[in-house]
């Protein structure tokens, strides 16, 4: 009996050299891009002012795409746009299909069980986006949390999210394009569209017939990362960096004067 013991004991010391030792050897992603000369970014192309896939001209454009660019150049690598959903945004991670989602992504406990995330870049909040002619009808939660309002929805990511276990009365319309919901909220198909601050804040300026509630007090507290694969330790570590010299040196401040302003 005490031999088996020492057998069994030794076979676990062995199992846990052997792991540490396979996961030492791993290769980071980040010597993969290195080697390879170009970076994957998944993005959605539909979030604006964060990334948008514009029909004229068949390019991303955005505050994340010209952040995707300042990467690449740094990283001394191209780089190649994938497109993606807010559905299939992190299996795009586990399954390699690129190495970084750049996209207004929110940062989410439950999110960051399955992948990683860089340090924040700018803080958000949802907020609900209404036509203007509603603006004395739904001023809190409560008032648009009601039978016979439409609140359209993007699926997949954390506004679905949010509205799912927040609205109890109201008819949750599930919208699959993004882009498509402002023009439906116009136009009287639905009443309500739940997104971060910053969107309903750029859509209102672009349509004058709707109206961001309360962009200053937003009914959460986010903020937006960039996703990587998780455990990738010198990845992470590099991109940390990365993200707080474009601080420092004032590359973040002039992305979003350009694409959000103040």
């Amino acid at each position: 009996m005490r031999k088996l013991r020492v057998f069994v004991g030794l076979s676990l010391i062995l199992l846990i050299i052997f792991s540490t030792l396979a996961l030492a050897g791993e290769k980071s992603r980040l010597d993969i891009i290195l080697e390879r000369g170009y970076i994957l970014v998944g993005t959605t192309g539909d979030y604006k002012p964060f990334s948008y896939l514009n029909p004229k001209t068949g390019k991303y454009e955005g505050h994340d795409i010209d952040a995707a660019k300042r990467l690449a150049k740094d990283l001394g690598v191209e780089v190649r746009f994938v497109k993606t959903t807010w559905k299939t945004l992190i299996n795009g991670i586990l399954e390699n299909k690129y190495d970084i989602a750049m996209c207004g992504i929110t940062r989410t406990l439950s999110r960051a069980k399955k992948v990683g995330f860089t340090d924040p870049y700018i803080k958000v909040g949802k907020c609900p986006l209404i036509r203007k002619a509603d603006k004395d009808k739904f001023k809190t939660l409560a008032d648009i949390d009601q039978p016979g309002v439409k609140i359209g929805v993007n699926p997949g990511g954390t506004n679905e999210k949010f509205v799912r276990s927040h609205i109890k009365k109201a008819e949750i319309i599930i919208i699959p394009k993004n882009l498509s919901i402002p023009e439906k909220l116009a136009k009287g198909e639905i009443d309500v569209m739940i997104t971060d601050n910053i969107e309903a804040i750029i859509v209102s300026k672009n349509m004058p017939e709707l109206y961001a509630v309360s962009p200053d007090d937003p009914l959460t507290k986010d903020d937006f990362g960039y996703m990587i694969p998780r455990d990738d330790f010198a990845y992470q570590n590099w991109l940390n960096l990365w993200m707080h010299q474009m601080k420092e040196k004032g590359v973040l401040k002039q992305l979003r004067e350009k694409w959000i302003g103040e």
